[in-house]
């Protein structure tokens, strides 16, 4: 399980006194904590690794979004300070589906639902979200359901 990979990966890095990858791992640690206490109040059952790669997935793009806006401040050492971390956060989110297996994907989905026009969007994506939510990459399927139904 991803949760006890990172675990492991917070003892090891204290271990070895590397402290920007210990307060990476240690925020990493308490989102998915927050994460947890969030779920208690929901009806919702989870699988534990989908919970814990939807919260690395949202604090990827956070990351990737303070980068961007750093970059444009001219506030490189804290860009870099947010590419470290977003490293850390990357090396435990699983491998994202490439392009082509992307929209394979939608065609599957697309034939399975009957979907002919961009009225069936909103279905095509909640499919897609619960079949593949966790190896994709939302924000570049949506461009691409709109293409393959338009």
């Amino acid at each position: 399980m991803i949760r006890d990979d990172i675990k492991q990966a917070t003892v090891q890095a204290m271990k070895g006194g590397d402290k920007p990858r210990t307060a990476a791992l240690r925020l990493i640690s308490a989102r998915i904590k927050d994460r947890d206490i969030e779920m208690r109040t929901s009806a919702k059952d989870v699988n534990d690794n989908d919970l814990v790669t939807e919260v690395l997935q949202k604090m990827a793009k956070q990351r990737r979004e303070s980068i961007h806006m750093y970059e444009e401040g001219g506030r490189e050492e804290l860009a870099q300070q947010e590419r470290d971390e977003l490293a850390v956060i990357e090396e435990f989110l699983p491998q994202m589906m490439d392009e082509a297996a992307t929209r394979a994907a939608i065609e599957d989905v697309k034939t399975s639902l009957g979907a002919s026009s961009i009225k069936d969007m909103g279905r095509v994506m909640a499919e897609l979200k619960a079949r593949h939510g966790a190896v994709l990459d939302m924000s570049k399927a949506s461009g691409w359901v709109k293409e393959a139904l338009g």
